[in-house]
C-alpha cells in the first residue's frame, strides 16, 4: 500500500506540474483574445479551466496521499505552513508555499462573478509566481527531480511558460486578439 501512495504522490504531482503549464499557456492565449486553430476562443478558455481544475484535483491527490505515506512523513502543519519540514524544509516549503497560494487561486476563481474582475485579475495574477515555485519545489523535493528524463520534462514546461510570458511582455501583446470597448461612465 505504501508504495501506491507514493506513486499516486509522485505521479499526481507531476501530472499537475504539465497541466498547470497548460493551463498558465493558455491562460495568456484566453487574455490575448486571441484564438487557437481547432478550439477557437471560447474552446481555449474551456481548456484552460479544465487543466487548471484538474491540476488543482492533482494537487489534491498529492498532498493527500504523501500525507497518508508514512514514509514521506509529513505532518499536517507541514501542509499549512511553509519551511517548517524536517525534512528538506526549504524544498518542501515550497510545495506548501505553492499549495497555500494555488488555494487563495482557486477560490477567488471560483467566485470571480461574485469578487469582481479587478480583484479576480490580482490575484489570477498570483500564477505568475505559483507556477515557478511549484516547478522548484518538483526540482528540489520530488524523487525523480534529478533524472534525465524529468529535467527534460521541466526545461519542456519552462520553455512554454517563458515563451508565453515574453508574448505577455511585448508591447505589441496589448494590441492583439479582440478589441476591448470602453467603459461608459455614468453622468
Amino acid at each position: 500500500m505504501n508504495e501506491a501512495l507514493w506513486a499516486l504522490g509522485r505521479g499526481s504531482g507531476l501530472v499537475a506540474l504539465v497541466l498547470f503549464t497548460v493551463a498558465l499557456v493558455l491562460g495568456v492565449t484566453t487574455r490575448s483574445g486571441r484564438p487557437v486553430p481547432g478550439l477557437g476562443r471560447t474552446g481555449v478558455v474551456d481548456v484552460h479551466r479544465t487543466a487548471a481544475l484538474t491540476g488543482t484535483g492533482l494537487v489534491l491527490a498529492h498532498v493527500v496521499s504523501l500525507y497518508l505515506d508514512p514514509f514521506a512523513q509529513l505532518r499536517l502543519v507541514d501542509l499549512v505552513v511553509p519551511f517548517l519540514g524536517a525534512d528538506r524544509p526549504l524544498w518542501l516549503g515550497l510545495g506548501t508555499l505553492a499549495v497555500d497560494l494555488l488555494g487563495v487561486i482557486t477560490v477567488v476563481s471560483l467566485l470571480r462573478h461574485r469578487v469582481g474582475p479587478r480583484v479576480f485579475h490580482a490575484v489570477h495574477l498570483g500564477t505568475y509566481a505559483l507556477w515557478p515555485v511549484a516547478l522548484l519545489h518538483a526540482l528540489g523535493n520530488g524523487t525523480d527531480g534529478g533524472s534525465a528524463w524529468f529535467r527534460t520534462l521541466a526545461v519542456a514546461c519552462a520553455a512554454a511558460v517563458a515563451g508565453a510570458v515574453a508574448w505577455r511582455l511585448l508591447p505589441s501583446y496589448a494590441g492583439r486578439g479582440w478589441a476591448r470597448t470602453p467603459r461608459k461612465v455614468a453622468p
